[in-house]
């Protein structure tokens, strides 16, 4: 039975310390992938998230839970349900990351919540992560990501986050870009952030454990390229911060609708990813 006392003894419990580089070879290999036109070279500014494949963690096969995901229980709380998703997060970019510099990260778990919804308990971690170069006290970048877990048998039609939505879906898109998520970007994304969860490229577990329709579009990867979008029709916007919050998992086969907006102030942008009925997927507010 789940305890949320039990689970919350995991906040501030210990911290993990991670180092790393932002190597040109797999910063040419994200670009490929996301078909980028020119791959950041050295000394270049590294696009906001392109940070999310620096820092994985590659476990021993015996450390992998069924899912391809580490066994939980160690950084993170040993919460009981099997299916997890990225709820949301929140960044605020201090300055930028360049192509060949050393980064440091310090991670911790902030909060550990448990919420009553449609498809059953759900539990929100929320773990917050400090990016330095080196060993410099002033941070590069900070962030906070929501995740949330729910029981393998629960429904899946949509992903509630802690907090309400900072963008709406529903404002005519200034730009808009079509994207085809297929299984070969879904299996180059995961390879290239470490990321062994199956739901991206092992179809019949997809299907026949978890319960979806079909392969799972990475939150990360739909967030990146509404971030690519910005880039492209604005040209290289400075963000100061960004927030964003998944609504419902896009899957493949299908489309995935980039859209973009002029938000509530001068420097604010509103995104969102939209499936072909329309649905909202992801909401993000882009700070400029």
């Amino acid at each position: 039975m789940l305890n949320e006392d039990t689970l919350r003894r995991w906040i501030g419990r210990h911290t993990e310390v991670a180092v790393d580089v932002i190597d040109e070879r797999r910063v040419a290999d994200l670009a490929a992938t996301l078909d980028e036109g020119r791959a950041p070279a050295r000394g270049d500014a590294l696009p906001e998230l392109w940070h999310w494949m620096l820092f994985a963690p590659m476990k021993r096969p015996a450390d992998l839970g069924r899912d391809g995901h580490p066994r939980l229980g160690d950084f993170l709380p040993p919460v009981p349900h099997a299916r997890r998703m990225w709820a949301g997060g929140r960044l605020q970019f201090h300055a930028p990351l360049r192509v060949g510099q050393s980064l440091r990260r310090t991670s911790e778990v902030t909060d550990v919540r448990m919420k009553t919804g449609r498809s059953g308990t759900l539990v929100f971690v929320t773990v917050r992560h400090v990016i330095h170069r080196g060993r410099r006290t002033s941070p590069v970048l900070t962030e906070e990501h929501d995740i949330v877990y729910r029981p393998l048998d629960a429904a899946h039609a949509s992903t509630p986050a802690p907090e309400a939505a900072s963008a709406t879906a529903t404002a005519a898109p200034r730009m808009r870009h079509t994207v085809v998520p297929d299984p070969v970007l879904l299996f180059r994304y995961s390879a290239l952030t470490a990321n062994g969860h199956r739901i991206h490229y092992d179809r019949e577990y997809a299907r026949d454990v978890e319960g979806y329709p079909g392969l799972v579009v990475h939150g990360p990867l739909v967030v990146t390229l509404l971030l690519q979008l910005l880039r492209r029709e604005s040209g290289q916007p400075h963000l100061r911060a960004l927030e964003y919050r998944a609504l419902h998992p896009a899957f493949e086969p299908g489309l995935l609708h980039l859209n973009g907006a002029p938000g509530v102030t001068p420097d604010v942008v509103d995104l969102w990813a939209t499936d072909d009925t329309g649905r909202p997927l992801m909401q993000a507010r882009a700070h400029v």
